[in-house]
């Protein structure tokens, strides 16, 4: 048995997932769970930890470790001006134009907070 960092042993086997580990992550996660959600919720990630566990048997001898499944290439078109959007249908994708502005919301307040 081996103690894992939430305190609880476990043998290395994807076992089900109790209510009371289901209610710690969401309580960890800042989740609000119904009673009908936590068992689902179980369920769910024990099948997840179930199929965790079946990749983790897969021979992977001589694969090298990757962080993307293909090759990633950036992909720059070149870069030159070109005319802007005139103001008038700029203004027009705006909910509230005024003065050659989009007007929003006040977010601060008058003391800068």
């Amino acid at each position: 048995m081996r103690k894992c960092s939430n305190g609880m042993e476990h043998d290395g086997e994807a076992a089900e997932i109790s209510r009371e580990e289901v209610a710690r992550i969401a309580h960890l996660a800042r989740l609000r769970l119904a009673d009908d959600e936590v068992a689902e919720m179980g369920s769910t990630l024990s099948r997840i930890l179930r199929y965790m566990k079946r990749l983790g048997e897969l021979p992977t001898d001589g694969v090298e470790p990757t962080a993307h499944a293909v090759p990633l290439v950036n992909v720059y078109r070149e870069d030159r001006p070109q005319p802007s959007l005139n103001l008038e249908a700029v203004a027009g994708n705006a909910p509230h134009w005024g003065d050659g502005f989009f007007e929003v919301p006040k977010v601060l307040g008058d003391d800068g907070a």
